[in-house]
């Protein structure tokens, strides 16, 4: 390697540089194949618990709106009402009395949970004053792992 006067860069090689051969290539190719066939089935494994850490969150996000809400209004949205009451005034029901202008999530709609199912929302709750629940990647009651349900009674 020669620096010029002006700055530049120029690699010079000798008579007895060489380059890689095509076999070190292909040991190295071959190198980067086993490590990527043994870590590559641990990262692709993570995104079910990515997602359930996502409904967990989005279930607490839920819970601090339904706060707001009761806060505001006295009392929970029914079942009946829903979720939904926490994006725009109820039309059933014991009507919002100081329903929030632009309602009370961020983005003016109700989440899906993260496998595209709507949460199930129960006001008087079986566990509490209300419950929220995901029925997991099956969105079905029950089951284990990445099938199994989340519910604001369970979040920490």
């Amino acid at each position: 390697m020669i620096v010029t006067e002006t700055g530049e860069v120029k690699i010079v090689m000798g008579k007895n540089d060489k380059g890689f051969t095509l076999i070190e290539l292909m040991v190295v190719i071959v190198i980067l194949g086993i490590l990527a066939g043994l870590i590559m089935p641990r990262i692709m494994g993570r995104p079910d618990e990515a997602r359930q850490a996502k409904a967990r969150i989005q279930i607490e996000s839920l819970e601090t709106a339904l706060k707001l809400y009761k806060l505001d209004n006295g009392s929970y949205p029914t079942t009946e009402q829903g979720l939904q009451a926490l994006v725009e005034p109820p039309e059933v029901g014991n009507l919002a009395k100081k329903w929030r202008e632009g309602g009370y999530l961020e983005k003016g709609k109700t989440p899906s949970d993260p496998w595209g199912n709507d949460y199930l929302y129960l006001c008087p709750g079986t566990k509490g004053d209300y419950d929220i629940i995901s029925y997991g990647a099956d969105g079905e009651l029950g089951g284990d792992g990445k099938d199994s349900d989340i519910t604001n009674w369970d979040t920490e």
